[in-house]
């Protein structure tokens, strides 16, 4: 064959049904990303049946995300449930909440780009919500939390959300039974945060801080870094910063994973 044959042979099969459909063949799925999706798979067959349910129109769930890594992870992941399946119908509607607590310098611009970023994956609505922190009588970890949650629970009840999904990872959970030990807490104190609370769910509790980042670099996604994550002031993030790396350490890779264990041990003895 000529070697004007040959291009022509080669261009043919390029532009052939075969060849198109192999420009064409998905790519394959990131194991990551897999197990992220089966984790929230798994605690949404938690919700109740017919849960957040209007007529003709799918659940809607709510994706609580400070714009850090672990929040901004889990909203690509639930971005997957409310595409449009084969049938044309959706299992999810996913949107999100940012709260805005106004304690640092920037926090406005950093909650209009992260906005931006979960509008960006397909979610609807995303809300921007700023509250005021009022901590008297409590400390300043406590009086956001407290403020954010009831953010978080009027941003659902308004739309009738099925639920609300929230980012703590292992190592978050990690960090809640130390500090429980620490001071001296019962079994379920000791059996750190439930995968359920109500409308709340925590799909990632089995799920490495690495990995969340790792999910955002695969996404192209810009997570913003909170610096009170590592401000000393903070007594968790002293254990985060400082405690665990030194157990991590003297006893060697794997406390934080056995810290989870226990977690899961001791919530089944409690329930």
């Amino acid at each position: 064959m000529s070697p004007e044959g040959s291009r022509q042979t080669a261009t043919a099969s390029a532009d052939s049904p075969a060849g198109l459909s192999g420009r064409r063949r998905k790519q394959r799925l990131d194991p990551l990303a897999g197990s992220a999706r089966n984790q929230l798979r798994a605690v949404l067959e938690l919700l109740p049946e017919g849960s957040g349910s209007a007529p003709g129109r799918p659940p809607l769930l709510l994706v609580a995300c400070s714009g850090g890594p672990d929040s901004l992870a889990l909203a690509a992941v639930a971005a997957f449930f409310g595409r449009l399946r084969r049938d044309g119908t959706r299992a999810f509607r996913v949107g999100a909440v940012v709260v805005d607590h106004g304690l640092q310098e920037g926090s406005a611009a950093v909650a209009e780009r992260t906005r931006g970023q979960l509008e960006g994956l397909g979610l609807a609505p995303v809300q921007v919500r700023r509250v005021q922190v009022q901590g008297a009588g409590t400390g300043p970890e406590a009086a956001a939390r407290a403020a954010r949650y009831a953010a978080l629970g009027e941003a659902a009840a308004e739309p009738g959300a099925a639920a609300v999904l929230l980012g703590p990872t292992l190592d978050d959970q990690a960090e809640q039974v130390l500090l429980g030990l620490g001071r001296g807490s019962g079994t379920r104190s000791l059996a750190g945060m439930p995968q359920r609370r109500g409308i709340f769910l925590r799909p990632f509790l089995a799920l490495r801080r690495a990995d969340t980042e790792a999910l955002c670099r695969l996404e192209g996604l810009r997570p913003w870094h909170d610096p009170t994550n590592e401000d000393p002031a903070f007594m968790r993030s002293r254990v985060r910063s400082q405690v665990l790396p030194f157990l991590e350490e003297q006893l060697g890779p794997g406390v934080a994973q056995a810290l989870w264990r226990s977690a899961q041990i001791l919530r089944a003895d409690a329930d």
